[in-house]
């Protein structure tokens, strides 16, 4: 799916790059604090280290600095599981791998991912659908995980169990983001990765046994 356009005026990417790291970092504590619209682009510059000015030369709205940490979430998890991906071809250990690169990266930006499930109604309705679209790419890379396993004969599901599973993985990393503050008085971070991976493939290799098989539409 193609990005959506943040404008700036700044040619030099990696300097754009940066400078918008800075800002998403700034504007998260804030947005997390305050709220999205209770926080002005003045108090994310001075939080992110440079003028106002300087803040519009590399966006255009405050708008558009919420769609970069949206953006940023779905970067990072794009990153790491197509690494997977690319190294393990249909296997459990590719799965589990991605399972906890998704946990980690939820670990990570925790506070990126509750902004941006509290602030995303903010978004305009041209930016929403783009947001959304992103976090449904986000869990086909778990179906195309699973549908190599499946290839590969690692696992028998059929499509449908291998999109509710795929949603589940999504779901339980979100959790961990969610959640994090009762979970880590009960587990580590590696201990939560370790138990959810493990019901989740004992869930699928004992249910598909003896499960019932969900018919294909058409």
């Amino acid at each position: 799916m193609k990005k959506r356009e943040v404008q700036a005026s700044v040619k030099d990417e990696r300097l754009v790059q940066k400078r918008r790291d800075q800002m998403i970092k700034g504007a998260v504590a804030l947005f997390k604090q305050k709220g999205f619209h209770r926080t002005t682009t003045r108090e994310i510059a001075k939080a992110a280290g440079f003028s106002i000015g300087t803040l519009y030369e590399y966006i255009r709205t405050k708008e558009d600095v919420l769609y970069l940490v949206c953006d940023s979430i779905y970067d990072h998890v794009s990153e790491r599981l197509q690494e997977d991906l690319a190294v393990e071809k249909g296997t459990l250990e590719s799965l589990k791998r991605g399972i906890a690169d998704f946990f980690q990266v939820m670990d990570e930006m925790q506070a990126e991912v509750l902004v941006m499930y509290q602030e995303v109604k903010s978004l305009s309705k041209d930016a929403l659908p783009y947001v959304l679209k992103k976090e449904m790419e986000m869990v086909a890379m778990f179906e195309e995980l699973l549908t190599r396993c499946v290839e590969n004969g690692e696992l028998r599901l059929t499509q449908k169990q291998i999109e509710l599973v795929a949603h589940n993985i999504f779901v339980q990393g979100q959790m961990w983001g969610f959640r994090r503050w009762a979970l880590r008085k009960l587990f580590t971070l590696e201990e939560y990765i370790t138990m959810q991976t493990e019901v989740l493939l004992s869930g699928i290799q004992n249910g598909v046994s003896g499960a019932v098989t969900v018919p294909e539409k058409g």
